[in-house]
């Protein structure tokens, strides 16, 4: 979230009292939600990672990768840059691409750029080690397959990236931190969905360190692991957003098919936006968060992360699928083709009536993205919003991550990491300040200094839900609304505690080359409407234009 979250006043005036047993600390909880949100930077403590030697990251692949050459990766370029899934496995199947030469083809691109250069980005933590074999198997599995229509709606062969705070076999995950660098584990409830529909687990994407609630005085995109994750569009220049950062920029970059973020209160829809790609930040519930590094089992979810929408739904439907692990994961008895089981089709926006902030008219794109809907037949109710606040909003998510962070690393994190707590995490990062925490720790600290009674806790969550519907559904009724149509993740604070759906997609650049997406927000479960019309409004805008340096 930028610095123009002021923008939302409801979401930056959090009015925190402090329980008895906060004023008696010394270290009080913080109540700033600009904490948590993308900042405005001037420079970087640190830019490149101290953790990842790119010699040993590379050894590994030599070998296979040594026949594959510019040449080969040049007369590829047209086959794979910024096309989607469904042409991709035509492209497959028409024999000018196969599922090894694209998986070496991201390789060979996130070598070039990645790391150590002058246009490096920071993106790419950690590669699958037998991630070239696994695409070798596709391929020979493909021979005996009955390819159907709905073949080219799935991920299988399709090289994946997963935020690094997600489990995955044959890679540690460390939520960016040092404190987790040995920590290596069994695939998270969403990636063994994902290998199960035939994704390649390509790597892990750098982050925010600790999905951004670990150091609130840092740039977003910054880990300890990773270094700092600059953005594609301006490096050094325009903000990644946070915390699905790495996601974000290796999307944008096609450093993958696609990536897998999670997100709180904006950390999906903020990279994507900032990025321009599609971000879905789906109802809380659909894909399940067992073996995800939390922040808030109230409000964690993962999500996709796209070049297009038809990409989004696609990855969206291979993660699905009740989790009885998680208590949140819902029972629905949904197929796997909910999410594509129809074309999308232009007529998706005739006559729905979407609710667009008189605060935000000043914003000429955003402006802009209103006539192209009404011009696909939707219809634009200028609203104004509630006045509504999110009292506590930091503290919710200080108490859940102190009961939270314990319970993974107990059951979902590697028995030898040797910490159990958010406490046990600050000192062991005292013991190498300059390395695990440039920037301090200070959302960390807060979070051992806040505590409260269970009914307090409840008391919160309730008020915070009750406020973020209210928000939503009074002008819901009031105008008879389908939707709301917000500014990159301007809405994200909202949208979280009311646990209700959002999207976001390109709606083009500022002056400055900033860019910039309109996110659509609507009830639970309403994934497929907001899928639809995100398309419809991409395909009549156009607004996704690949950074231009890496072409």
């Amino acid at each position: 979230m930028r610095i123009i979250l002021s923008l939302i006043a409801l979401c930056m005036i959090l009015s925190c009292k402090e329980s008895k047993s906060n004023v008696e600390t010394d270290k009080k909880p913080s109540t700033d939600i600009s904490d948590i949100s993308t900042k405005e930077f001037r420079e970087f403590k640190v830019l490149d990672s101290k953790h990842i030697n790119t010699t040993e990251l590379w050894e590994v692949f030599n070998t296979e990768l040594e026949d594959f050459t510019e040449a080969t990766y040049n007369s590829l370029k047209p086959f794979v840059l910024e096309q989607d899934i469904p042409t991709l496995h035509n492209n497959v199947q028409e024999g000018k691409l196969t599922y090894e030469l694209l998986t070496k083809f991201y390789l060979y691109r996130i070598r070039a750029f990645d790391r150590e250069n002058k246009l490096s980005l920071n993106s790419v933590i950690a590669l699958n080690p037998n991630v070239i074999a696994e695409a070798k198997a596709k391929d020979e599995q493909l021979k005996n397959m009955d390819i159907t229509e709905q073949f080219n709606f799935t991920v299988y062969g399709m090289p994946i990236l997963l935020k690094d705070n997600i489990n995955a076999s044959g890679m540690p995950t460390t939520a960016g931190a040092v404190a987790l660098q040995n920590n290596t584990t069994e695939d998270a409830f969403i990636v063994s969905q994902l290998k199960h529909e035939g994704a390649l687990i390509l790597g892990k994407a750098n982050l925010s360190e600790w999905a951004y609630f670990f150091c609130g005085d840092c740039p977003s995109g910054y880990s300890a692991i990773g270094g700092q994750t600059l953005n594609p569009y301006g490096r050094k220049i325009i903000d990644t957003g946070g915390s699905s950062s790495g996601s974000g920029v290796a999307v944008a970059a096609n450093f993958c098919v696609a990536a897998v973020g999670s997100e709180t209160s904006g950390s999906i829809l903020s990279p994507s936006s900032q990025n321009s790609i599609v971000g879905l930040k789906p109802t809380i519930g659909l894909l399940s968060r067992s073996g995800i590094v939390p922040i808030s089992s109230t409000l964690d979810t993962p999500g996709p992360m796209t070049k297009n929408v038809i990409d989004n739904a696609i990855l969206l439907a291979a993660m699905y699928g009740f989790d009885e692990a998680d208590d949140k994961s819902l029972t629905l008895k949904w197929p796997k083709a909910y999410y594509v089981d129809s074309d999308f089709n232009k007529d998706d926006l005739k006559g729905k009536r979407f609710g667009a902030f008189k605060r935000l008219m000043e914003d000429s794109l955003y402006v802009n993205a209103l006539s192209v809907l009404k011009a696909q037949g939707a219809e634009i109710i200028e609203i104004e919003e509630e006045e509504v606040e999110l009292p506590n909003f930091i503290r919710l998510l200080n108490l859940d991550m102190k009961a939270d962070l314990p319970t993974y690393l107990s059951t979902s994190a590697n028995a030898n990491v040797g910490v159990e707590s958010v406490q046990d995490v600050i000192e062991f990062n005292k013991k190498d300040s300059i390395n695990t925490m440039p920037y301090g720790q200070k959302l960390f600290e807060g979070i051992v200094a806040d505590s409260a009674t269970d009914s307090e806790f409840e008391s919160i969550k309730a008020t915070l839900k009750t406020n973020g519907k209210l928000y939503f559904d009074v002008p819901k009724k009031a105008h008879d609304l389908d939707g709301f149509l917000s500014i990159n993740n301007y809405h994200a604070g909202f949208a979280a505690v009311a646990e209700y759906p959002a999207l976001t997609v390109p709606m083009g650049y500022t002056n400055d080359g900033v860019p910039k997406g309109l996110t659509f927000i609507s009830t639970p479960l309403s994934e497929k409407n907001l899928l639809s019309w995100a398309y419809v409004y991409e395909v009549a805008s156009k607004k996704r234009v690949a950074p231009k340096n890496y072409n």
